[in-house]
C-alpha cells in the first residue's frame, strides 16, 4: 500500500536506514540540500567501514607492515641502516585497531549531530513507503533511504566459531595469532589479511574456488601480484577447490580440519589441518527484517533492486514513490565510498537535479604492501567488450623501476597501465600496483568521471620527483591523435 500526505505533515524530509559511511555520506549531503534529516541505526554508528572493515583493517596493515619493513634487514641496509631486533606486541596492535574505529565513530557521530541530524536508535522496519518503526517507535518521513550494508557471506559447510574459524570480523580483534592460517578466498579481504598475517611470523595457505588466484584482478597485475605479494612470503594456495566442510579446532590444542572438494566434480580431494581458518568469501546484503514487504519488494539474492538513480523498485519493476537504497544493500558496488557517492546522488535526484552516479568512475584498491588500485575495467573485459562491440583496445604500462621517488625509496616494485579505446581515447579502465598505488588512481578515475579523453591527459604537469609520475609517464604514451 503507498501513501501520499502533504510534505508538511511528515516529521522529516529525509529518514536514511543505517549509519555506516553510505547513510553518513547520504545524511551530510541531505542537511547541505536543507533537508530536515534523521538516521536510524541498530547497532553501532559507523557500519561495517569503520567498526569492522576498512578503517581497523589499515590500522592492523599499517603495524604489522612497519613491523615486516623493519625486519626487512636487506632492504634496510641498501638504505644505509641497522636495525637490532624488532619486536612487536600484539595486544598493542590490536588496540591501535580498536582505538582508530573508536576515533572515526566519535568523529561520524559528532560530524552528523553537530548538522543537526537526528541519530534514532533501533532496529527499522517499513510500515510503508513513508513510515518507518524502530524500537516501540515510528516517524514519516517524505524521503526514506535504505543503507543497511553487508554481512559477511559464510558458505554452507563453515563452522564459525570466532575463534579458530572466523570472518574478517573476528580477524580484526586480533585476538592471537595462530602459526598456520588457512584463508578461504583470495580477493581483497583476504590478501589483505595474508599481508598482516605474514608480516607478524604466520604462514598463510589460500584456498580459491576460481581456476587461478586473485580472479578479480587483470591477469598481468595479478601476475605481478603473485611475483610481489606470494612467492616471496611463506604463503601458498589451491586453486579449483571448495571448502566444503570445515571443523573448528581449539588454540594450542586441536587443529581446524578444512575438507577440500574439486570445484567441478564436487569430490572431497584433501583435508587440510590447520591452526586458524579466515572465511574471506565475500559479502551477503543485511537486509533481513526490514520489512520489505510491507512495501512490495522482492529481493533479489537478498539485495534491494534499484534504477541508475537509487529508486528502489517494486515486484514489478516500477519505482516505488519516496523509497530509495544505496551501498552493499543494493549490490551494485559494495564499496564504502561507493555507497557515499550513491547516496550524494539520490539526495540530487530528490532534490530535482538529475545526477547519475557512473559506477565506471569509482576507484578501489587493495591495502597491501605495495599496494594495488584500480578504476573501471580489466584488460581481459575490455578486449572482449571491443569484440563484441567491433572497437580496438589500446594499452599503455610504465614500471616503478624509472621513478626516481620510487629508487629513492629503495620500493620499485609495480607497474601502471592504462586501457583504453584506439578509436575515440575513451578511458576504458586503469591498474596501478606500486607504492602508494591507492593514492595514485583518482586521476584516472576523475578523468573517467569527467568524460575525459587518455589524449586529454597527456599534457597534464606531475610535480618531480613523485610517484605521480608514474601515471604522467603512461599518460604521456598516448598518441597525440587518437584516431576520431
Amino acid at each position: 500500500m503507498t501513501m501520499k500526505i502533504s510534505a508538511h505533515d511528515y516529521d522529516y524530509d529525509l529518514v536514511i536506514i543505517g549509519a555506516g559511511v553510505g547513510g553518513h555520506g547520504a545524511a551530510l549531503h541531505a542537511v547541505e540540500c536543507g533537508l530536515k534529516t534523521a538516521i536510524i541505526e541498530g547497532g553501532v554508528i559507523g557500519g561495517t567501514c569503520v567498526n569492522r572493515g576498512c578503517v581497523p583493517s589499515k590500522a592492523l596493515l599499517a603495524a604489522s607492515g612497519r613491523v615486516r619493513e623493519m625486519r626487512d634487514a636487506d632492504h634496510l641496509k641498501m638504505l644505509g641502516i641497522e636495525v637490532g631486533d624488532v619486536r612487536f606486541e600484539r595486544q598493542g596492535i590490536a588496540d591501535h585497531a580498536e582505538n582508530l574505529a573508536s576515533t572515526i565513530r566519535n568523529n561520524l557521530t559528532n560530524s552528523m549531530k553537530g548538522l543537526g541530524v537526528d541519530i534514532l536508535l533501533g532496529n527499522a522496519t517499513f510500515r510503508d513507503n513513508h513510515t518507518v518503526s524502530y524500537g516501540n517507535k515510528k516517524c514519516t518521513a517524505q524521503n526514506i533511504i535504505i543503507a543497511t550494508g553487508s554481512i559477511p557471506f559464510v558458505p554452507p559447510g563453515i563452522e564459525i566459531d570466532g575463534k579458530t574459524v572466523f570472518t574478517s570480523d573476528d580477524a580484526l580483534k586480533l585476538e592471537w595469532l595462530p602459526d598456520w592460517v588457512a584463508i578461504i578466498g583470495s580477493g581483497y579481504i583476504g590478501l589483505e589479511f595474508s599481508d598482516v598475517y605474514t608480516a607478524l611470523g604466520s604462514d598463510v595457505t589460500f584456498i580459491e574456488a576460481m581456476p587461478k588466484i586473485m580472479p578479480g584482478f587483470d591477469g598481468e597485475i595479478a601476475k605481478q601480484a603473485e611475483r610481489i605479494l606470494i612467492g616471496p612470503r611463506n604463503i601458498d594456495y589451491v586453486t579449483n577447490v571448495l571448502a566444503t566442510k570445515v571443523t573448528p579446532g581449539i588454540p594450542g590444542e586441536k587443529p581446524v580440519t578444512i575438507e577440500l572438494s574439486d570445484f567441478k566434480t564436487r569430490e572431497v580431494v584433501d583435508v587440510m589441518e590447520v591452526d586458524a581458518c579466515l572465511v574471506a568469501t565475500g559479502r551477503a546484503p543485511f537486509t533481513d527484517g526490514l520489512g520489505l514487504g510491507s512495501i512490495n519488494v522482492e529481493t533479489q539474492r537478498g539485495f534491494v533492486p534499484v534504477n541508475e538513480r537509487m529508486q528502489a523498485l517494486d515486484k514489478d519493476g516500477e519505482v516505488i514513490e519516496g523509497v530509495w537504497c544505496i551501498g552493499d544493500a543494493n549490490g551494485k558496488m559494495m564499496l564504502a565510498h561507493a555507497a557515499s557517492a550513491q547516496g550524494i546522488a539520490a539526495i540530487e535526484c530528490m532534490c530535482g537535479r538529475d545526477k547519475v552516479l557512473n559506477h565506471n568512475s569509482v576507484p578501489a584498491a587493495c591495502f597491501t604492501h605495495p599496494e594495488v588500485s584500480f578504476v573501471g575495467m580489466t584488460e581481459e573485459q575490455a578486449r572482449a567488450k571491443g569484440e563484441e562491440e567491433g572497437f580496438e583496445v589500446t594499452v599503455k604500462k610504465t614500471s616503478f623501476k624509472a621513478n626516481s621517488k620510487a629508487l629513492a625509496e629503495k620500493e620499485s616494485d609495480g607497474m601502471a597501465k592504462l586501457i583504453y579505446r584506439s578509436d575515440t581515447g575513451e578511458i576504458l579502465g586503469m591498474w596501478i600496483m606500486g607504492l602508494h598505488a591507492a593514492d595514485l588512481i583518482h586521476e584516472a578515475s576523475n578523468a573517467v568521471n569527467q568524460g575525459m579523453k587518455a589524449q586529454d591527459l597527456k599534457f597534464a604537469v606531475h610535480a618531480h620527483p613523485t610517484l605521480a609520475e608514474v601515471v604522467d609517464e603512461v599518460f604521456k604514451q598516448v598518441g597525440s591523435t587518437v584516431a576520431h
